[in-house]
């Protein structure tokens, strides 16, 4: 009987596997303990900028199209045939006021002049002897030797020798207006903007010869939101606004390759809404925009600009990035131990990613300016200082 001798080979696989265990074990409890401990909370890395209230002062943008102040045709108020014209009195050319622009072929007029004198002479005649013939009735009928009739006769005369000489004398100063007209005078420091006028051409009484605009100030309208109103010195009312109030207008534009800068000022409002683009319009005046600096650019009409208009002045004001504001009305501030702090501000002005607060910040306060969507109060943070730049004035 030999069965017995096959349990040997069984013997081996438990031997490993006890050893094995044991090496389990003895690798667990000689390697390292595991820390139950929770690991410490990450602080979100923030940027920040401490609060400097400064002064500020509010501008407005728009941009307009220069035009001139006033705009004219130029007509001639008698017929004739032209004798001179102005060296200005070309497309683009230039004119000072009271300077004689063209001059119609006087003649004609002169000659009505002198029979409209000579009228006046004959009616001054005929009014003074009718004068003495009525006078001599009076004095005959005093010693009643002459007719009720032939004094009313005589008062009929002199009332129409009156009547006559008032004709002469109306006549006389119509001739001598119409003389006077032959001369075509400037009436304000200009520009030719057209004409189609020569001399030797023959002018009718009451037909354009030219288009004439001043230039002895010029005007850009700036149409502004509404709500643009509430940082300028201006309202709807200031049909003219007081020289002394005025706000001052910066222009900007770029001509013949270089920003060229013009300034002026706020003289009125166009006292409405635009239906269409509901928008207010300002209008802003230059003077003399052809009186250039060396280097500078004159102010043409027609020149489309950008304008800064200067408005409020607030005494205590700071830019912050739009993404400091939580909601509409709150910051969070960052305390001395790096803690979200809410505090209420109050928004005056959004310009683009910035915005402009005047209450519930002091000096030295630090903002948190990153954008924080899960920040609660009393969060701890990390800082980044920012040196935030900003316009103020």
């Amino acid at each position: 009987m030999k069965a017995p001798a096959r349990s040997k080979p069984v013997i081996a696989p438990v031997v490993v596997a006890g050893l094995g265990i044991a090496l389990f074990y003895n690798l667990i409890s000689t390697g390292p303990k595991l820390d139950s401990r929770p690991p410490a909370p990450i602080r979100p890395l923030v940027q920040s900028q401490v609060v400097e209230m400064q002064a500020l002062q509010l501008t407005a943008g728009a941009f307009g199209t220069v035009e001139p102040r006033s705009e004219t045709d130029l007509v001639s108020e008698v017929s004739g045939r032209i004798v001179s014209t102005a060296q200005g009195m070309v497309t683009g050319g230039f004119f000072d006021a009271g300077e004689v622009l063209f001059e119609v072929d006087p003649t004609d007029y002169k000659i009505a002049l002198e029979l409209a004198s000579a009228a006046v002479a004959k009616a001054v005649s005929e009014v003074t002897f009718a004068q003495k013939d009525y006078d001599r009735q009076l004095d005959l009928k005093q010693r009643q030797s002459v007719s009720q009739a032939l004094e009313d006769e005589a008062l009929k005369r002199l009332q129409f020798a009156k009547a006559s000489y008032r004709e002469a004398a109306a006549r006389l100063e119509s001739a001598q207006r119409d003389l006077a007209r032959t001369r075509v005078v400037a009436p304000y420091q200009g520009r030719v903007r057209s004409e189609k006028i020569d001399v030797g051409q023959y002018v009718l009484k009451g037909v354009a010869v030219a288009k004439l605009y001043a230039t002895d100030y010029a005007e850009v309208r700036l149409p502004i939101q509404d709500q643009d109103l509430a940082y300028l010195n201006v309202t709807l009312s200031d049909q003219g606004i007081a020289k002394t109030a005025r706000p001052k207008v910066s222009l900007r534009a770029n001509f013949a390759g270089e920003v060229q800068r013009w300034e002026g000022e706020v003289v009125r409002t166009e006292g409405e809404i635009d239906v269409v683009t509901r928008m207010v319009n300002l209008v802003a005046r230059i003077k003399s925009p052809y009186q250039t600096s060396v280097g500078g650019a004159p102010l043409a009409v027609g020149l489309f600009v950008e304008a800064e208009i200067l408005g409020k002045r607030l005494p205590g004001v700071v830019k912050l990035p739009r993404t400091a504001l939580r909601g509409d009305s709150a910051v969070f501030l960052i305390d001395a131990e790096q803690r979200l702090r809410r505090a209420s501000v109050k928004v005056i002005r959004r310009e683009g990613d910035w915005v402009l607060i005047n209450e519930g910040l002091s000096d030295g306060d630090r903002v948190c300016l990153s954008a924080m969507e899960d920040g609660v109060e009393g969060m701890q943070v990390r800082i980044v200082e920012t040196n935030a730049e900003v316009s103020l004035r």
